[in-house]
């Protein structure tokens, strides 16, 4: 038996990004589901879906994300915005995006440092998640998801992380001034993106906030564990270790921890 469709709440430009479409519901499974439905029906893209309460809200590798009223819930869908080589860039850029938007809202500088690839973290706990996911359609077009999740109020207690909210660090900042101000820091960025030495420019910003840089972390990858220290960024945002023995070795794909943790 299919879910009933949510209720739409309001549509319109997006605040703070007129160039983008906006729409709000009061609840939904996932946004990035919904705007991938989106998507598959034809839209063309630019689209921004928020809701209050998310039933089915996921996190990276498929792991559930608490979606409590108060928090931020958004998407935005984009229709073919770069080739596909470049698609695996948005992390980074969606994270310095997220980052400005946190300090915009909140009146602050620097509040959060970045964890590769794209967590939030505010003295070592997680502020917030973001999930990419791309889908080739039918007529060939590439559909790119961009969900984000912000604890604003309230925060879960997950098990592998410390996690935190901006109500609990000092901040009130709610969803919707947070949002006004995501939606004007990710169109700025993905115009930076589209120049021709845009994503090094997002890459060195990115490195300014990063988390564990010059420190040993061990990223769990899908087959292995690999330990080193955090060296560098590469020109396309993957993660670079330098091992015990001197040598260096690039990660494009895992989960990253300090060492012993």
């Amino acid at each position: 038996m299919n879910s009933p469709a949510p209720h739409l709440e309001t549509k319109g430009p997006a605040p703070g990004a007129p160039d983008f479409l906006y729409e709000a519901y009061e609840t939904v499974g996932s946004t990035n589901a919904l705007c991938l439905e989106r998507a598959v029906s034809g839209h063309p893209g630019n689209l921004w879906i928020r809701a209050g309460v998310q039933t089915a809200g996921r996190g990276r590798r498929g792991r559930a994300w608490t979606s409590p009223q108060g928090n931020l819930f958004a998407s935005v869908l984009m229709i073919d915005p770069a080739p596909l080589a470049r698609i695996g860039e948005l992390p980074l850029l969606s994270a310095v995006a997220l980052a400005e938007a946190v300090d915009k809202a909140a009146g602050t500088l620097q509040l959060v440092s970045l964890k590769w690839p794209n967590d939030l973290l505010v003295d070592g706990a997680k502020l917030s998640g973001i999930l990419l996911e791309a889908e080739t359609l039918k007529d060939g077009r590439l559909a790119a998801v961009m969900g984000f999740g912000v604890n604003c109020v309230s925060h879960p207690d997950p098990a592998m992380y410390q996690a935190t909210d901006l109500r609990g660090l000092g901040f009130q900042v709610s969803a919707d001034s947070l949002f006004a101000a995501l939606a004007e820091t990710l169109a700025k960025y993905l115009a930076i993106w589209h120049q021709p030495d845009g994503f090094d420019r997002i890459r060195r910003q990115w490195l300014k906030r990063a988390a564990h840089l010059g420190q040993k972390i061990t990223v769990r990858a899908a087959q292995e564990e690999i330990t080193g220290i955090f060296d560098d960024l590469d020109a396309s945002g993957h993660l670079v270790l330098r091992l015990d023995n001197g040598q260096k070795r690039t990660v494009y794909a895992g989960d990253v921890f300090l060492s012993g943790e």
